[in-house]
């Protein structure tokens, strides 16, 4: 099976940065890049733990404008440079024991486990990066974590093109 086909219903997002791919890998391979912009509109994300490698694992928490944490973990299962990256997310409490999305208060048709592909195209000097996470679309539509996604990758870009812009100041 090719581990970055779309599986039917599951998320599946396409975005089409302007910027290197090494660029966009980057933004996904450090805390300092991930903290700028891998949690949605109004909300910070801190990374108690950032092993990335394959083997590796997180911890992280995003914290919402009203003070709700939603802690997570998971583990680097793949990684090749520039190109793809696969790991999994599952619900966590501080101390970085899963739990069941419903004992958080989720929708109890969350998964207690996601895997998440994401793949990095060079497309003419602009990176295409496409995500692919194991969970039905219609649910994560649905409990926001698809239009989370979204947000995600609107501050990535404004991410990049900050990141872009510095350099060529200092150039």
């Amino acid at each position: 099976m090719n581990p970055s086909a779309p599986l039917p219903n599951h998320v599946h997002i396409t975005r089409l940065f302007d910027a290197p791919r090494e660029f966009v890998f980057q933004a996904w391979s450090e805390a300092s890049h991930l903290s700028r912009w891998f949690a949605p509109n109004g909300c910070t994300i801190l990374f108690k733990k950032l092993e990335f490698r394959a083997g590796g694992s997180y911890h992280s928490r995003i914290l919402t404008p009203d003070g709700y944490e939603c802690w997570c973990v998971g583990e680097y299962l793949e990684i090749v440079r520039n190109e793809r990256i696969v790991y999994t997310m599952a619900v966590a409490d501080e101390y970085g024991s899963k739990i069941s999305p419903a004992e958080k208060g989720m929708d109890p048709a969350w998964p207690a486990v996601t895997t998440l592909t994401v793949t990095f195209e060079e497309t003419d000097g602009k990176t295409k990066l496409t995500l692919l996470q194991t969970v039905d679309e219609a649910l994560a539509k649905r409990t926001g974590a698809h239009p989370s996604w979204l947000q995600m990758f609107d501050r990535l870009d404004v991410d990049l093109a900050k990141t872009l812009n510095a350099l060529w100041e200092k150039a």
